[in-house]
């Protein structure tokens, strides 16, 4: 089968994350499956226009963060429309609208829907009008089959834009990290330490992670949090600026960027890890986290209450740094307590493979 596959990125652009590793991990099954797999995505500065994978397939880079739209439409057009059998269109904002020059209908990818993260990562007015026409944008596409990959964002497309349940397939996300084999040997820090992991943006809530942590250091005298992960813009500054007024600045460290080892390295030695994202499409961290013997404490936010849940694998939590840190608090206050999550956060993890996630990406196409 000839699959052509729609995404602004691929896992070579500069700003590739969780979704573009979902993307590559599935695309190199299809490829072993015997399919012939194309994708088509943007073109930032210094990658060429076409090459193929170590894994087999293609990949066409055409345009910018927004002429990829138009270009891609061209390109489709001209080399793709009579032998394409399938089209993935993997929705990031913004659509490519691919209906209305594939000849099959093709299927819709969303990780999850913008709406509130326009107001943090937008200034004003482009974040009231992206929030806006988000829903009315997404009308035009709802007779679509649709995957997704947490009940979160199911919801989301029902509700914002009308989408009918029964187009909507979950594919369970997977993680690169092999789960532990065993946690009777892993040994932490000698101090309980706290984890807020990723890049330091607005719609992250890192800031919120650090006044969480004061709360809880209020309860846990010994509490040490490191922030891990690139702080380079003005929301990066703004948050290190208020770690130098905190009171607890001694106990609070900011690496920045890490290496994948050292992620994993991290992830093995702290204690928990805290999510305070405006919304997630999942919360790869924390499945990650898990994996490697640490439970989360998140906010009760789209994709985080699905890959955190609460009482068993970690603490879901009200949206403000104050319940946040007082979950933080519960999860780690009493030793029993925080040995039978972590322990239940490992053993969920196990179930989160890109084989599985391949698995249920077939059921979900029909192939």
């Amino acid at each position: 089968m000839n699959i052509v596959w729609l995404s602004w990125k691929d896992m070579r652009h500069p700003e590739a994350g969780g979704a573009e590793l979902v993307t590559h991990q599935n695309l190199a099954r299809l490829v072993k499956d015997g399919h012939n797999v194309t994708l088509l995505t943007s073109q930032p500065a210094g990658l060429p226009h076409e090459e193929t994978t170590a894994e087999g397939y293609k990949i066409i880079r055409q345009g910018s963060r927004y002429t990829v739209y138009p270009k891609v439409r061209a390109y489709y057009k001209k080399h793709l429309l009579d032998s394409t059998d399938l089209t993935i269109e993997e929705i990031n904002t913004i659509p490519f609208f691919s209906q209305t020059y594939t000849k099959k209908p093709p299927v819709l990818f969303f990780h999850q829907l913008a709406r509130e993260v326009w107001f943090y990562q937008m200034t004003w007015p482009l974040s009231w009008i992206g929030y806006a026409i988000e829903p009315l944008y997404l009308r035009v596409l709802n007779k679509r089959k649709v995957i997704t990959i947490s009940d979160s964002t199911k919801q989301d497309l029902i509700k914002t834009a009308g989408f009918k349940p029964q187009n909507i397939s979950l594919v369970r996300v997977g993680i690169e990290l092999t789960p532990l084999a065993s946690l009777a040997k892993v040994k932490k820090y000698d101090q309980p330490t706290l984890l807020s992991l990723g890049s330091v943006r607005p719609m992250k809530g890192t800031l919120n992670i650090v006044k969480a942590y004061e709360v809880a250091k209020k309860t846990l005298p010994n509490l040490r949090l490191i922030i891990a992960g690139n702080n380079s813009g003005p929301y990066g500054q703004k948050v290190l600026s208020y770690i130098g007024r905190s009171p607890y600045k001694a106990d609070i460290e900011v690496l920045g960027g890490v290496s994948t080892e050292k992620k994993q390295e991290l992830m093995r030695l702290c204690h928990a890890i805290a999510q305070a994202s405006i919304k997630e499409g999942w919360g790869l961290t924390v499945t990650e986290a898990n994996s490697q013997g640490t439970p989360a404490v998140s906010y009760d936010v789209d994709g985080l209450r699905n890959s955190v849940k609460n009482g068993s694998t970690g603490f879901v939590t009200a949206t403000n740094p104050a319940a946040l840190g007082q979950g933080i608090v519960s999860l780690l206050s009493d030793e029993q307590t925080y040995q039978t999550i972590r322990h239940q956060a490992w053993e969920d993890s196990k179930q989160y493979t890109f084989d599985t996630t391949y698995a249920d990406l077939k059921k979900a196409l029909g192939l």
